[in-house]
């Protein structure tokens, strides 16, 4: 049985040659192959409507892909490459990209903020395939991104994970963990407790004490600790850190990006309320805003059919 690749996404720009990059050492990392594969964008079916009477097909492997002919020959020379394939197609990236996550153990995109919001990490194209790719999704920026007022961390390789008490997800926690072993980094596993940012001092209406908030902190540790028991013994060789706090998730996942290999960040489940794929708005946010790369982990099949 072939071992899955992992899927770059390559289309020239300074972004995707980043991707490329953190996509090969992933990949030898692995010892997995390595898949680049540009799609040439073609107008969206609706702008073509009035002017062809059926809409275009997707072909892959058009002919003279000079793309990827240049990133190819960039390539050569380069020492301990992994087995190197590409593919060539034609259509939407929106929809293509997420449906190449079918084959893939990773797919791997580069970061395409815009104009005049050049903070912001990702384009639409990049959110579809983070909310849509069956496999996880991880988002390379741009270097030299840093955020304002970040507590320098504990020197060391470090690969942080959002962790929810009350609804943990197996998907994200494994591959945040598989991940560290593989990077040589500690594992920062980061929770958040819920807190309210205002006090009622109307006769009789409850006002929360320092000794309830640290209560609250107390019992989150205590659940971060029991979810996490299973991970550390069948992980004994990996430094496993908690932080818990109180506030915004993302505002604390996206302080704890800075200088870190990896953030790690789970996908929601689909309800059946709400049967679309959601990417959650803490998850959202650190696409947008973190300065690290960033993983989008699917939810296991199990988590979703029972979220639904």
């Amino acid at each position: 049985m072939s071992t899955p690749p992992v899927v770059v996404a390559v289309d020239g720009s300074e972004g995707s040659l980043r991707a490329l990059d953190w996509a090969l050492a992933e990949a030898q990392l692995r010892t997995a192959p390595l898949r680049l594969v540009h799609v040439r964008q073609y107008a969206a079916w609706p702008q073509l409507q009035a002017l062809v009477p059926e809409p275009p097909e997707p072909a892959e492997e058009p002919a003279e892909d000079r793309v990827l002919a240049r990133v190819l020959t960039s390539l050569t020379g380069r020492d301990g490459l992994p087995e190197v394939e590409s593919r060539s197609l034609e259509g939407d990236p929106a929809q293509a990209l997420p449906e190449l996550g079918a084959g893939a153990q990773l797919l791997v995109l580069g970061s395409r903020g815009r104009g005049g919001f050049a903070s912001l990490l990702l384009g639409s194209t990049g959110m579809a395939a983070a909310r849509d790719a069956a496999c996880p999704v991880v988002v390379v920026p741009r270097s030299g991104r840093e955020v304002p007022g970040a507590e320098p961390a504990a020197p060391g390789p470090r690969v942080v994970v959002g962790v929810s008490v009350e609804a943990p997800d197996d998907n994200t926690l494994d591959f945040a963990c598989a991940a560290a072993a593989r990077h040589a980094a500690r594992l920062e596993v980061l929770s958040l407790y819920p807190w309210p940012t205002y006090a009622w001092t109307a006769a009789a209406d409850f006002t929360p004490t320092a000794e309830d908030k640290e209560a609250a902190q107390a019992a989150t540790s205590d659940q971060l600790d029991e979810i996490l028991a299973p991970y550390r013994q069948s992980h004994p060789e990996l430094a496993i850190e908690t932080r818990v706090s109180d506030g915004d998730a993302a505002g604390h996942l996206v302080a704890a990006s800075q200088g870190a290999e990896l953030v790690v960040v789970g996908r929601h489940h689909r309800r059946l309320l709400r049967p679309a794929r959601m990417l959650g708005s803490v998850t959202h946010a650190v696409l947008l805003h973190a300065v690290s790369p960033i993983a989008v982990v699917p939810p296991g099949i199990e988590a979703a059919e029972t979220a639904e």
